[in-house]
């Protein structure tokens, strides 16, 4: 039997360029997609429905918290089965229709969180981990289309481009939800200072609320080009038999990474490292909002910050994931994110350093220098955090045995959620023990400078001719 590393070229698809207009539909789907994120799980619809939907705003984050650990724990027990049916099944459009139907209907149901009716929070708790289930499933067969579409030295800058679209897409629908419809809860008016588009009633949330019917819109819209031009496996099995013949793969699966540790490695470096990243940005806006006591117009403006300087990075990262390695990248990403995550930590409502440079009181957005110091490093994470991910992706498709793609994206999700609660949970552990933000938010260099350790000693395929 070959060693993992000769036998890695292997897991690599032939070399062949689809048509331009099946790039670009497969990288539409990203920018697709975001608006979920960015919109309804982290700057509009959570925090309305905490402060406004839910008796109180501790009870809407520890009903928010339940409904997101519901969906991880689904998505973490089948993204790997399902992506199994898959790869037997060969076709992966019809998974990505039927898992957008889920997203679709779980967003738009959103729009029924009227303010301070209790008795449907049970509907939008489900409808949100439907939602978050869809989008997630939806995404692991997307994936597992990628490297049909470029060569393997290419596929670095596919997936960095559809890191970036996701990132402009999510920019130009935070604008326009900030701009038009989600407003001010003491003025009923838009960041614009304008009344919410379409008539909608400020007095009854509509406006905010409207981010649900909207994500769904969105998504339908621009997913259209990836079903209508981007080419699909051809049907392998029928429904029945791929299933039966998927969960066998699955089974068989897990004892294969044995011989194949350098993949097995990765896996593990993924679940330690985005579990960082991820509790990094759900704390970043409430560490600052208990540093600083910013509020919704300042944590819109910061997240339409990272929006834009992580379109850049993603693009920049998979120009030089492609030149340097996904491994090279990825190591780059986590040593700046431990170097902003400590600087963060050294910043307070008055000081900066630690306290060592004591600064002077300001006015206006962001008018202090601790705040100007806490953007800019915000602005580093949000840099970072594109190629993080698109090289993620990248190195995936590179260590994974070509005849199982869709599985190993599966594990691929399994292990960047099977664990997504411990760095939240470790923040909020050393939080209370401590009664420290400041302590519990230092947990996350642990979760970076462990994920950059393990990725260290994975031996990354080169394609030929770079």
């Amino acid at each position: 039997m070959a060693s993992p590393t000769t036998d890695l070229p292997a897991a690599l698809p032939s070399a062949r360029t689809a048509a331009r207009r099946a790039v670009f539909g497969w990288i539409l789907f990203d920018p697709a997609c975001q608006p979920y994120f960015t919109l309804i799980t982290t700057f509009i619809f959570a925090p309305y429905f905490a402060s406004a939907v839910a008796p109180t705003p501790a009870d809407g984050q520890a009903l928010w918290g339940f409904a997101t650990g519901a969906a991880g724990l689904v998505i973490a027990l089948c993204s790997p089965v399902l992506g199994a049916v898959a790869d037997a099944a060969g076709r992966r459009k019809p998974w990505i229709f039927v898992f957008g139907l889920m997203l679709m209907a779980g967003a738009g149901l959103l729009w029924f969180a009227e303010p301070g009716n209790t008795a449907r929070i049970p509907l939008i708790l489900s409808a949100f981990a439907l939602g978050t289930i869809g989008v997630e499933f939806a995404t692991v067969f997307n994936n597992a289309i990628m490297p049909s579409l470029v060569a393997p030295e290419r596929l670095g800058r596919l997936s960095g481009a559809g890191w970036a679209a996701g990132y402009f897409g999510g920019l130009i629908s935070l604008v326009l939800m900030l701009a038009f419809f989600a407003t001010q809860p003491e003025t009923g008016l838009t960041l614009l200072g304008l009344p919410p588009a379409f008539g909608l009633d400020a007095a009854a949330r509509e406006g905010d609320r409207f981010v649900g019917p909207f994500t769904a819109l969105w998504f339908a819209v621009l997913v259209l080009p990836m079903f209508a031009f981007v080419p699909d496996a051809p049907r392998a099995l029928p429904l029945k038999a791929a299933v039966k013949a998927g969960l066998a793969e699955m089974r068989a699966l897990l004892p294969k990474l044995k011989s194949r540790p350098v993949l097995a490695r990765f896996l593990l470096a993924n679940m330690v490292y985005a579990d960082g990243l991820v509790a990094l940005f759900a704390f970043g806006g409430i560490y600052a909002a208990g540093t600083f006591g910013w509020g919704s117009i300042e944590i819109g403006i910061f997240g339409i910050l990272l929006t834009l300087t992580g379109t850049a990075g993603a693009l920049a990262g998979g120009w030089l994931d492609d030149r340097l390695g996904s491994r090279a990248v990825i190591l780059a990403a986590l040593g700046t994110l431990l170097f902003a995550a400590i600087g963060l930590l050294s910043v307070d409502r008055d000081a900066v350093l630690f306290g060592l440079l004591p600064t002077a009181p300001g006015s206006g957005l962001f008018g202090t220098v601790p705040e100007k110091v806490y953007v800019g490093l915000g602005l580093l994470i949000g840099l970072m955090a594109g190629p993080l991910q698109a090289a993620s992706r990248t190195l995936l498709v590179r260590l994974a045995p070509a005849e199982n793609l869709a599985e190993c994206f599966g594990l691929f999700a399994l292990s960047g959620k099977i664990t997504s609660f411990a760095a939240p949970t470790s923040v909020a552990v050393v939080t209370a023990a401590t009664g420290s933000q400041k302590a519990g938010v230092a947990v996350l260099v642990v979760f970076f400078s462990l994920g950059a350790a393990l990725v260290a000693g994975v031996r990354e395929h080169r394609p030929a001719g770079r």
